[in-house]
């Protein structure tokens, strides 16, 4: 695990107490529960050929989704990727520089996934630099288009920026729940039951071009997400 990396911004990091129980230990519970739980459920993919076919091609891709659906998403990444240098690659978040920031990227550090710094508010465009920047170093990457705060379900540009700038495929993905918790959060956060059945659905990969219109994919890109949002809040399992 590599060291705490905060930008403070004029909030205290805290001691090493405080350190280790807030950027080592919780990180690991939270890690080692979700785990556990992963380990109960039934998962089968759909969709999964073109995307196997873009990695198996060196191709680099975006996993585009809500954010409800995050607490899973690592399911929808089977892949392990080395560099031309033998380097270690795979998929990339982006995190915030934030205490919140640290503890994300901490947690899912133990899943393999790395994290890119950077906010989505006012330090958007250096997060965008440092997404393609990663993109361009060879990995690929996951995004919650919604998020960090919202609004719920609302397709945010920077995918597909990402996409025109490096020429990575963009795979919308949805993870669906036989059985969930939902989470009084603002994006309504879904959490699987144990041993429920998981389908993680892949939509048709696409690339926006370098001169093509953001604004026409974004829609298309919502849109599709939408659809595959009604779908998992009608899957019920397939007995």
């Amino acid at each position: 695990m590599s060291g705490v990396q905060i930008v403070e911004r004029g909030r205290p990091v805290g001691g090493p107490v405080s350190v280790w129980l807030n950027f080592r230990l919780v990180p690991f519970v939270a890690a080692a529960l979700v785990k556990t739980l992963s380990y109960t459920l039934r998962v089968a993919r759909e969709g999964f050929g073109p995307v196997e076919d873009l990695v198996a091609g060196d191709r680099r891709v975006i996993l585009s989704f809500y954010h409800r659906r995050l607490v899973m998403m690592p399911q929808a990444y089977p892949f392990r990727r080395t560099a031309p240098g033998g380097e270690a690659r795979g998929v990339a978040i982006l995190s915030s520089d934030s205490k919140d920031g640290e503890r994300s990227a901490a947690t899912w550090q133990w899943f393999g996934i790395h994290a890119v710094r950077g906010t989505a508010g006012d330090r958007g465009a250096q997060a965008l630099v440092r997404m393609i920047r990663a993109v361009k170093e060879g990995w690929d990457l996951g995004i919650t288009v919604d998020g960090p705060r919202g609004p719920r379900q609302e397709v945010k540009g920077g995918v597909l920026a990402v996409s025109r700038k490096t020429g990575a495929w963009i795979v919308p993905v949805c993870v669906a729940y036989q059985s969930a918790w939902k989470l009084r959060t603002w994006d309504e956060m879904l959490v699987p039951k144990p041993f429920s059945q998981v389908r993680v659905r892949y939509g048709a990969p696409f690339q926006v071009p370098p001169a093509g219109d953001e604004e026409a994919f974004r829609v298309a890109l919502e849109k599709e997400l939408d659809a595959m949002e009604g779908w998992a809040e009608g899957f019920k399992g397939d007995f």
